[in-house]
């Protein structure tokens, strides 16, 4: 869970402008370890903990999506 806060939060006190938002993407690594607790969680149970973690993984990906959306329309506004 650090791990996706952590790269959202270094990409944010980095410095973004609309561009960058867009072009955002998270880590191979963070990419693997969502994939591996969706997986799971499909086929078998995840630990409350595990379950926690997803839900975090999922509310930055909601955040993101949000934010590339409003990049989007400052990038179409000029």
């Amino acid at each position: 869970m650090i791990l996706a806060y952590d790269e959202v939060i270094d990409f944010i006190a980095g410095g973004t402008t609309p561009q960058s938002v867009v072009d955002f993407r998270p880590s191979e690594d963070t990419k693997t370890k969502v994939a591996d607790l969706i997986h799971r969680q499909k086929t078998e149970s995840l630990t409350p903990d595990e379950t926690a973690e997803l839900n975090h993984y999922l509310q930055i990906e909601h955040l993101m999506r949000l934010a590339k959306a409003r990049a989007r329309q400052h990038l179409a506004q000029g």
